[in-house]
């Protein structure tokens, strides 16, 4: 999936909203934007637990905020500049609405 060229501009894309600040990454911080209303989009690694994906799943959609499965826990993490990360907000709308076109255009869905 983010072997195509979508899904590596979706990776790209997810480092660049690092860089700027508008995205925050790993569960705590994730929920923490989810529950505090800064979140404008959540994306949870395909290969995260079923806990984990349960729990956001169920967080995003009780708030209306899209959520994608995309990726792996590394490569998430490589595109953040961090190790394995199962979790990501985008805290930005005009990111959140690029990177959610693109995650579309890879095929990817909650």
């Amino acid at each position: 999936m983010s072997n195509t060229a979508a899904g590596k501009n979706v990776l790209s894309m997810l480092g660049l909203a690092k860089k700027a600040g508008k995205a925050v990454s790993g569960e705590s911080k994730t929920e923490a934007a989810v529950k505090g209303g800064t979140a404008c989009l959540v994306i949870v690694a395909t290969d995260a637990s079923d806990n984990t994906k349960k729990l956001f799943k169920d967080k995003a959609t009780y708030r209306s905020i899209p959520i994608y499965l995309f990726g792996t826990k590394e490569e998430l993490g490589h595109a953040l500049g961090q190790e394995f990360r199962s979790s990501v907000a985008i805290i930005d709308r005009g990111f959140a609405e690029a990177i959610q076109k693109k995650i579309e255009e890879a095929g990817s869905q909650a």
